[in-house]
Protein backbone atom coordinates (compact mmCIF):
# COMPACT_ATOMS: atom_id res chain seq x y z
CA UNK A 1 0.00 0.00 0.00
CA UNK A 2 1.37 3.42 -0.90
CA UNK A 3 -1.75 5.57 -0.47
CA UNK A 4 -4.12 5.76 2.48
CA UNK A 5 -7.18 8.03 2.69
CA UNK A 6 -8.66 8.68 6.13
CA UNK A 7 -10.91 11.22 7.78
CA UNK A 8 -9.00 14.31 8.78
CA UNK A 9 -7.39 13.59 12.17
CA UNK A 10 -7.68 15.42 15.48
CA UNK A 11 -5.15 15.96 18.25
CA UNK A 12 -6.56 15.28 21.72
CA UNK A 13 -3.64 16.81 23.66
CA UNK A 14 -1.79 19.85 22.37
CA UNK A 15 0.35 22.68 23.76
CA UNK A 16 0.18 25.84 21.68
CA UNK A 17 1.74 28.15 24.27
CA UNK A 18 0.93 31.84 23.66
CA UNK A 19 2.16 34.98 21.95
CA UNK A 20 5.07 34.74 19.52
CA UNK A 21 5.59 31.03 20.18
CA UNK A 22 1.96 30.20 19.38
CA UNK A 23 2.08 32.29 16.23
CA UNK A 24 5.16 30.35 15.14
CA UNK A 25 3.84 26.82 15.71
CA UNK A 26 0.07 26.88 15.25
CA UNK A 27 0.31 26.44 11.50
CA UNK A 28 1.94 23.03 11.89
CA UNK A 29 -1.09 21.70 13.75
CA UNK A 30 -3.73 23.50 11.67
CA UNK A 31 -2.23 22.07 8.48
CA UNK A 32 -2.90 18.43 9.41
CA UNK A 33 -5.49 18.47 12.20
CA UNK A 34 -9.08 19.70 12.21
CA UNK A 35 -9.39 20.04 15.99
CA UNK A 36 -7.20 19.85 19.05
CA UNK A 37 -7.70 19.89 22.79
CA UNK A 38 -5.66 22.85 23.96
CA UNK A 39 -3.73 22.54 27.22
CA UNK A 40 -4.36 25.34 29.75
CA UNK A 41 -0.96 25.48 31.50
CA UNK A 42 -0.05 29.01 30.55
CA UNK A 43 1.43 31.54 32.95
CA UNK A 44 -0.96 32.46 34.47
CA UNK A 45 -3.05 29.33 33.80
CA UNK A 46 -6.42 29.21 32.04
CA UNK A 47 -8.62 28.73 35.12
CA UNK A 48 -11.93 30.48 34.40
CA UNK A 49 -14.37 30.59 31.52
CA UNK A 50 -13.27 34.15 30.85
CA UNK A 51 -9.65 32.98 30.63
CA UNK A 52 -10.60 30.26 28.16
CA UNK A 53 -12.64 32.62 25.99
CA UNK A 54 -9.78 35.11 25.82
CA UNK A 55 -7.24 32.37 25.01
CA UNK A 56 -9.48 31.01 22.27
CA UNK A 57 -9.67 34.44 20.68
CA UNK A 58 -5.88 34.68 20.66
CA UNK A 59 -5.62 31.23 19.06
CA UNK A 60 -8.07 32.12 16.31
CA UNK A 61 -6.26 35.39 15.64
CA UNK A 62 -2.94 33.53 15.29
CA UNK A 63 -4.17 31.05 12.66
CA UNK A 64 -2.62 31.38 9.21
CA UNK A 65 -4.94 32.91 6.64
CA UNK A 66 -7.28 30.30 5.20
CA UNK A 67 -6.62 27.70 7.91
CA UNK A 68 -9.64 25.72 9.10
CA UNK A 69 -9.04 24.63 12.67
CA UNK A 70 -11.14 24.39 15.84
CA UNK A 71 -9.45 24.72 19.24
CA UNK A 72 -11.21 22.71 21.94
CA UNK A 73 -10.62 24.60 25.15
CA UNK A 74 -9.87 23.25 28.62
CA UNK A 75 -9.77 24.72 32.10
CA UNK A 76 -6.91 24.24 34.53
CA UNK A 77 -8.18 22.57 37.72
CA UNK A 78 -7.09 24.24 40.95
CA UNK A 79 -8.18 23.71 44.52
CA UNK A 80 -10.19 26.96 44.33
CA UNK A 81 -11.83 26.44 40.92
CA UNK A 82 -15.49 27.54 40.97
CA UNK A 83 -17.79 24.60 40.11
CA UNK A 84 -20.50 26.93 38.83
CA UNK A 85 -18.09 28.70 36.48
CA UNK A 86 -17.02 25.33 35.12
CA UNK A 87 -20.64 24.29 34.62
CA UNK A 88 -21.45 27.51 32.75
CA UNK A 89 -18.40 27.11 30.53
CA UNK A 90 -19.46 23.57 29.69
CA UNK A 91 -23.09 24.49 29.07
CA UNK A 92 -22.10 27.29 26.70
CA UNK A 93 -19.95 24.89 24.65
CA UNK A 94 -16.80 26.86 25.42
CA UNK A 95 -14.85 24.06 27.13
CA UNK A 96 -14.49 20.40 26.23
CA UNK A 97 -12.67 19.23 29.36
CA UNK A 98 -10.97 20.21 32.60
CA UNK A 99 -7.29 19.37 33.07
CA UNK A 100 -5.86 17.95 36.29
CA UNK A 101 -2.18 18.57 36.93
CA UNK A 102 -0.80 17.25 40.20
CA UNK A 103 1.18 20.22 41.49
CA UNK A 104 4.73 20.16 40.14
CA UNK A 105 4.16 17.32 37.68
CA UNK A 106 5.33 19.11 34.53
CA UNK A 107 5.84 22.48 32.83
CA UNK A 108 3.80 25.28 34.44
CA UNK A 109 2.00 22.96 36.86
CA UNK A 110 2.75 24.81 40.09
CA UNK A 111 -0.91 25.84 40.41
CA UNK A 112 -2.08 22.23 40.24
CA UNK A 113 -3.80 20.10 42.85
CA UNK A 114 -2.08 19.03 46.06
CA UNK A 115 -5.09 18.10 48.21
CA UNK A 116 -7.67 16.27 46.12
CA UNK A 117 -10.35 16.72 48.75
CA UNK A 118 -10.28 20.44 48.01
CA UNK A 119 -11.01 19.75 44.34
CA UNK A 120 -13.90 17.37 44.97
CA UNK A 121 -16.71 19.96 44.60
CA UNK A 122 -15.58 20.64 41.03
CA UNK A 123 -15.11 16.95 40.23
CA UNK A 124 -18.55 16.13 41.60
CA UNK A 125 -20.08 18.87 39.45
CA UNK A 126 -18.24 17.54 36.40
CA UNK A 127 -19.55 14.04 37.05
CA UNK A 128 -23.04 15.45 37.33
CA UNK A 129 -22.92 17.39 34.04
CA UNK A 130 -20.87 14.88 32.05
CA UNK A 131 -17.74 17.00 31.60
CA UNK A 132 -14.54 15.08 30.89
CA UNK A 133 -11.55 15.20 33.24
CA UNK A 134 -8.15 14.98 31.53
CA UNK A 135 -5.42 13.88 33.93
CA UNK A 136 -1.66 14.14 33.89
CA UNK A 137 -1.23 10.74 35.50
CA UNK A 138 1.82 11.08 37.71
CA UNK A 139 2.44 11.56 41.39
CA UNK A 140 5.08 14.10 42.38
CA UNK A 141 6.26 12.78 45.75
CA UNK A 142 10.03 13.02 46.14
CA UNK A 143 10.21 9.44 47.39
CA UNK A 144 8.73 8.01 44.17
CA UNK A 145 11.14 7.22 41.35
CA UNK A 146 10.37 9.24 38.21
CA UNK A 147 9.95 6.04 36.19
CA UNK A 148 7.34 4.75 38.66
CA UNK A 149 5.21 7.89 38.91
CA UNK A 150 2.49 6.71 36.54
CA UNK A 151 2.00 3.31 38.17
CA UNK A 152 1.87 4.87 41.64
CA UNK A 153 -0.61 7.50 40.41
CA UNK A 154 -2.94 4.76 39.21
CA UNK A 155 -2.84 2.98 42.56
CA UNK A 156 -2.96 5.97 44.90
CA UNK A 157 -4.92 8.64 43.02
CA UNK A 158 -6.74 7.46 39.91
CA UNK A 159 -8.23 4.22 41.18
CA UNK A 160 -9.50 5.77 44.46
CA UNK A 161 -10.95 8.71 42.50
CA UNK A 162 -12.78 6.41 40.10
CA UNK A 163 -14.19 4.40 42.99
CA UNK A 164 -15.31 7.60 44.71
CA UNK A 165 -16.85 9.08 41.53
CA UNK A 166 -17.53 6.17 39.15
CA UNK A 167 -19.71 8.35 36.93
CA UNK A 168 -16.84 10.80 36.23
CA UNK A 169 -15.50 10.40 32.69
CA UNK A 170 -11.67 10.45 32.75
CA UNK A 171 -9.04 10.60 30.03
CA UNK A 172 -5.66 9.34 31.19
CA UNK A 173 -3.47 11.46 28.97
CA UNK A 174 -0.10 10.53 27.43
CA UNK A 175 -0.08 6.99 28.83
CA UNK A 176 3.52 5.76 29.00
CA UNK A 177 3.45 2.37 30.70
CA UNK A 178 2.07 -1.13 30.30
CA UNK A 179 0.55 -0.52 33.74
CA UNK A 180 -1.53 2.31 32.30
CA UNK A 181 -2.53 0.38 29.20
CA UNK A 182 -3.60 -2.63 31.26
CA UNK A 183 -5.53 -0.47 33.72
CA UNK A 184 -7.52 1.21 30.95
CA UNK A 185 -8.12 -2.09 29.15
CA UNK A 186 -9.52 -3.62 32.37
CA UNK A 187 -11.82 -0.69 33.16
CA UNK A 188 -15.52 -1.31 32.82
CA UNK A 189 -16.28 2.21 31.59
CA UNK A 190 -15.68 5.95 31.82
CA UNK A 191 -11.93 5.64 31.22
CA UNK A 192 -9.85 6.07 28.08
CA UNK A 193 -6.27 6.97 27.25
CA UNK A 194 -4.40 9.16 24.81
CA UNK A 195 -1.02 8.13 23.45
CA UNK A 196 1.63 10.46 22.06
CA UNK A 197 3.58 10.20 18.85
CA UNK A 198 6.96 10.19 20.55
CA UNK A 199 6.13 7.59 23.20
CA UNK A 200 5.33 5.17 20.37
CA UNK A 201 8.87 5.64 19.08
CA UNK A 202 11.38 6.39 21.84
CA UNK A 203 12.33 4.69 25.09
CA UNK A 204 14.48 5.93 27.94
CA UNK A 205 17.69 4.75 26.27
CA UNK A 206 17.11 7.35 23.57
CA UNK A 207 17.40 10.07 26.22
CA UNK A 208 20.45 8.74 28.05
CA UNK A 209 22.62 6.33 26.05
CA UNK A 210 25.69 7.89 24.49
CA UNK A 211 25.06 11.27 26.08
CA UNK A 212 22.08 13.24 27.29
CA UNK A 213 19.71 14.14 24.45
CA UNK A 214 17.49 16.94 25.74
CA UNK A 215 15.16 16.95 22.75
CA UNK A 216 13.92 13.48 23.77
CA UNK A 217 13.21 14.60 27.32
CA UNK A 218 9.52 14.92 28.13
CA UNK A 219 7.14 14.41 31.03
CA UNK A 220 5.95 11.80 31.58
CA UNK A 221 9.44 10.61 30.76
CA UNK A 222 9.87 7.80 28.22
CA UNK A 223 10.08 4.38 29.88
CA UNK A 224 11.58 0.95 29.15
CA UNK A 225 11.27 -0.68 25.73
CA UNK A 226 8.69 -3.13 27.07
CA UNK A 227 6.40 -0.21 27.90
CA UNK A 228 6.89 1.33 24.45
CA UNK A 229 5.88 -1.94 22.85
CA UNK A 230 2.74 -2.05 25.00
CA UNK A 231 1.81 1.44 23.79
CA UNK A 232 2.32 0.43 20.16
CA UNK A 233 0.17 -2.67 20.66
CA UNK A 234 -2.63 -0.59 22.19
CA UNK A 235 -2.50 2.16 19.57
CA UNK A 236 -2.54 -0.27 16.65
CA UNK A 237 -5.12 -2.62 18.16
CA UNK A 238 -8.20 -0.72 17.03
CA UNK A 239 -9.43 -0.57 20.64
CA UNK A 240 -11.69 2.50 20.79
CA UNK A 241 -10.40 3.44 24.24
CA UNK A 242 -7.05 4.57 22.82
CA UNK A 243 -6.52 7.57 20.56
CA UNK A 244 -3.96 10.17 19.50
CA UNK A 245 -2.97 12.99 21.80
CA UNK A 246 0.40 14.22 20.58
CA UNK A 247 1.34 16.29 23.65
CA UNK A 248 3.35 18.30 21.12
CA UNK A 249 5.07 20.82 23.36
CA UNK A 250 7.40 23.44 21.86
CA UNK A 251 10.26 24.98 23.82
CA UNK A 252 12.93 27.22 22.35
CA UNK A 253 16.29 25.49 22.02
CA UNK A 254 18.06 27.50 24.74
CA UNK A 255 15.41 26.31 27.23
CA UNK A 256 16.04 22.69 26.23
CA UNK A 257 19.81 22.76 25.79
CA UNK A 258 20.86 24.00 29.21
CA UNK A 259 21.75 22.83 32.71
CA UNK A 260 18.09 22.31 33.63
CA UNK A 261 16.27 21.73 30.37
CA UNK A 262 12.49 21.93 29.91
CA UNK A 263 10.34 18.87 29.35
CA UNK A 264 8.56 18.68 26.02
CA UNK A 265 8.91 17.33 22.47
CA UNK A 266 7.67 19.17 19.40
CA UNK A 267 5.99 16.65 17.09
CA UNK A 268 3.30 18.65 15.30
CA UNK A 269 5.13 18.96 11.94
CA UNK A 270 5.70 15.23 11.34
CA UNK A 271 3.25 13.34 13.55
CA UNK A 272 1.18 11.87 10.73
CA UNK A 273 4.29 10.67 8.91
CA UNK A 274 5.62 9.09 12.11
CA UNK A 275 2.30 7.38 12.81
CA UNK A 276 2.04 5.95 9.31
CA UNK A 277 5.54 4.50 9.74
CA UNK A 278 4.67 2.92 13.10
CA UNK A 279 1.36 1.49 11.91
CA UNK A 280 2.86 0.15 8.68
CA UNK A 281 5.56 -1.64 10.68
CA UNK A 282 2.81 -3.33 12.70
CA UNK A 283 0.86 -4.24 9.54
CA UNK A 284 -1.94 -2.05 10.88
CA UNK A 285 -2.34 0.83 8.43
CA UNK A 286 -6.03 -0.06 8.20
CA UNK A 287 -6.34 0.93 11.89
CA UNK A 288 -4.60 4.30 11.68
CA UNK A 289 -7.89 6.08 10.96
CA UNK A 290 -9.46 4.71 14.13
CA UNK A 291 -6.55 5.86 16.27
CA UNK A 292 -6.09 9.30 14.71
CA UNK A 293 -9.56 10.22 13.46
CA UNK A 294 -12.39 8.16 14.98
CA UNK A 295 -11.77 7.02 18.56
CA UNK A 296 -11.12 10.47 20.00
CA UNK A 297 -14.27 12.14 18.67
CA UNK A 298 -16.37 9.18 19.83
CA UNK A 299 -14.93 9.44 23.34
CA UNK A 300 -15.59 13.18 23.56
CA UNK A 301 -19.09 12.91 22.10
CA UNK A 302 -18.28 14.61 18.80
CA UNK A 303 -18.77 13.56 15.20
CA UNK A 304 -15.71 12.57 13.18
CA UNK A 305 -14.54 15.06 10.59
CA UNK A 306 -16.19 14.79 7.18
CA UNK A 307 -13.09 16.00 5.35
CA UNK A 308 -10.63 13.37 4.16
CA UNK A 309 -6.85 13.51 3.86
CA UNK A 310 -4.57 11.20 1.93
CA UNK A 311 -1.23 9.90 3.14
CA UNK A 312 1.19 9.02 0.35
CA UNK A 313 4.30 6.86 0.62
CA UNK A 314 7.15 8.42 -1.36
CA UNK A 315 10.03 6.59 -3.01
CA UNK A 316 12.50 8.90 -1.28
CA UNK A 317 12.57 10.08 2.31
CA UNK A 318 10.54 13.20 3.02
CA UNK A 319 12.68 16.19 3.95
CA UNK A 320 11.05 17.59 7.07
CA UNK A 321 12.38 20.75 8.73
CA UNK A 322 14.80 20.13 11.60
CA UNK A 323 13.90 23.45 13.20
CA UNK A 324 10.86 25.66 13.37
CA UNK A 325 11.77 29.30 13.59
CA UNK A 326 9.38 31.28 15.78
CA UNK A 327 9.24 34.82 17.06
CA UNK A 328 10.24 33.40 20.45
CA UNK A 329 13.27 31.57 19.08
CA UNK A 330 14.15 28.30 17.29
CA UNK A 331 12.31 25.07 18.20
CA UNK A 332 13.74 21.65 17.35
CA UNK A 333 11.34 19.30 15.57
CA UNK A 334 11.14 15.69 16.79
CA UNK A 335 13.62 13.38 15.08
CA UNK A 336 12.31 9.78 15.06
CA UNK A 337 15.81 8.55 14.10
CA UNK A 338 14.56 6.79 10.99
CA UNK A 339 13.69 8.13 7.53
CA UNK A 340 10.07 9.09 6.94
CA UNK A 341 8.53 8.13 3.61
CA UNK A 342 4.88 8.86 4.34
CA UNK A 343 3.44 12.36 4.15
CA UNK A 344 0.07 14.04 3.93
CA UNK A 345 -0.69 14.88 0.32
CA UNK A 346 -1.20 18.62 -0.19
Amino acid sequence: MNRLTIRRPDDWHLHLRDGAMMEGVIGDTARDFARAIIMPNLVPPVVTAADAAAYRERIMAALPQGAVFTPLMTLYLTETTDPDDVARAHESGLVTAVKLYPAGATTNSASGVRNFDNAMPVLEKMAEIGLNLCVHGEVTSADVDIFDREAVFIDTVLDPLRKRLPELKITMEHVTTKDGIDYIAAAEGNLAGSITTHHLIINRNDILVGGIRPHYYCLPVAKREAHRKALVAAATSGDARFFLGTDSAPHVDPAKECGCGCAGIYTAPNTMSCLAHVFENEDALDRLEAFASLNGPAWYGLSPNEERVTLVKRDEAVDYPKKRETGAGPVTVFDPKFPLFWEVER
